[in-house]
């Protein structure tokens, strides 16, 4: 059984996933394994991972690849790869993300076992080129369920978004999660399939059965951000963003409308330009 586990999607985007899981491999963590759901790679993405799970063996890390004929949805993936998985802690990243420090498990890990009540873990997520501004410094929800990426565009070094924190909520690019969370509240609602806000809800359900989310800003990585989605011809991005944010706000307004999260003037999503590979 392993210590802690990294489950990653894969949909296509090889260049990603590949980035991804070469900096996984480096991690400084005894006990890891990493799980890779691909739902339906048409892009090489699968021939690549018959190479890539050898060369991870090697390294002392062992891979678990589920394959799909199609994309099931992020939900149902993240699920899949929580029943592949052996871990105590399990780890859920984006294809997206690169971690360049190998003590990046290490740290969350040692922070969330710190706390009982600590459940969900965040660290500070960078867009990947100089000046490497923030990108994701935790999430909030204002008081009529508008959500809100705490630092969006702000500098890195920035002191406001580098104390550790309680969240309302977060988004699951890269996160750590102790297995008895989803023991005790159930997996992710394959209701908000194919993608959208099934963190969100995850993190409130989590925070209802007395658990706490944290950011931890020591910890940081590198997010381009959307990439995992876009272009997804099976994937209507805004019209699932609409109908899943409604039905988080539905099912958690009794609790955000009185938490007393940030004003509707900071919900404003800053026009950023996005890296790409």
């Amino acid at each position: 059984m392993a210590e802690a586990s990294a489950v990653v999607l894969s949909y296509n985007k090889r260049e990603y996933t590949r980035r991804c899981l070469q900096s996984l491999v480096q991690t400084d963590y005894p006990g890891l394994e990493l799980v890779v759901v691909d739902q339906g790679s048409t892009d090489g993405t699968r021939e690549w991972l018959e190479t890539f799970v050898p060369e991870a063996a090697g390294r002392g890390i062992p891979v678990r690849v589920v394959q799909n004929d199609h994309n099931v949805g992020a939900c149902t993936g993240r699920n899949q790869g929580i029943a592949a998985a052996s871990g105590r802690l399990l780890a859920f990243l984006d294809n997206d993300v690169v971690v360049e420090d190998s003590g990046w498990l290490r740290a969350l890990a040692g922070r969330l076992d710190s706390e009982a009540g600590a459940g969900l873990i965040t660290p500070k997520l960078l867009y990947p080129v100089p000046p490497h501004l923030i990108q994701y410094a935790g999430c909030a929800v204002t008081p009529t369920g508008r959500i809100v990426y705490v630092g969006r565009g702000e500098a890195r070094d920035d002191p406001r978004f580098n104390e550790e924190r309680e969240l309302q909520c977060t988004i699951s690019a890269c996160i750590v999660v102790k297995r008895e969370v989803f023991d005790r509240v159930g997996t992710f609602d394959e209701a908000f399939n194919p993608v959208q806000y099934e963190d969100l809800d995850l993190s409130y359900r989590a925070r209802e059965a007395g658990y706490r989310v944290i950011y931890y800003p020591k910890v940081e990585a590198f997010h381009y951000e959307n990439v995992t989605t876009d272009g997804s011809p099976d994937v209507n991005f805004k019209y699932v963003t609409i109908k899943n944010g409604m039905l988080f706000k539905r099912r958690w307004r009794h609790m955000f409308s009185v938490e007393g999260g940030p004003e509707e003037s900071e919900a404003v999503w800053k026009p950023i330009e996005r890296p790409r590979i």
